[in-house]
């Protein structure tokens, strides 16, 4: 009885978690879309929230690799993973501030942030993968 609970509980954690990526996503396509004219388009929006829904959810909560004393290494994935998390989080915590307080930043901010937002979801989305292939 325990095992169908504990597997139901970790299918709503990772819905959530791409709901929470899909949402970044959302305010990322809106900051940039809104400034960047050719990507203020519903196609852009729909992408940046799959590509957060994706990221979030193949790169958060990765499984860890075995700790061996004799053999401790750094584990690139948990270590790509975490990095990407931060660099898609930041960055859309950047464009929700953006956005709820009207600021209007110079365009090179706007490509970091998408460029940010891009290479942290792909960091998530290498990361999940590789872990997942070496169970």
């Amino acid at each position: 009885m325990r095992y169908p609970v504990r597997k139901a509980a970790h299918i709503f954690e990772r819905v959530g978690l791409a709901m929470a990526g899909a949402a970044c996503g959302l305010f990322i396509g809106a900051h940039v879309g809104s400034a960047i004219p050719a990507l203020t388009t519903q196609g852009f929006l729909l992408l940046m929230m799959l590509l957060g829904g994706i990221g979030f959810y193949l790169g958060i909560d990765t499984p860890q690799m075995p700790f061996d004393d004799a053999h401790s290494q750094i584990d690139a994935a948990e270590f790509m993973s975490a990095a990407g998390t931060l660099f898609a989080t930041l960055t859309a915590f950047v464009s929700v501030a953006v956005i709820v307080l009207r600021l209007d930043p110079h365009m090179a901010w706007t490509w970091l942030v998408f460029a940010g937002w891009l290479a942290g979801v792909a960091m998530q989305i290498i990361a999940g993968a590789k872990a997942r292939m070496r169970k």
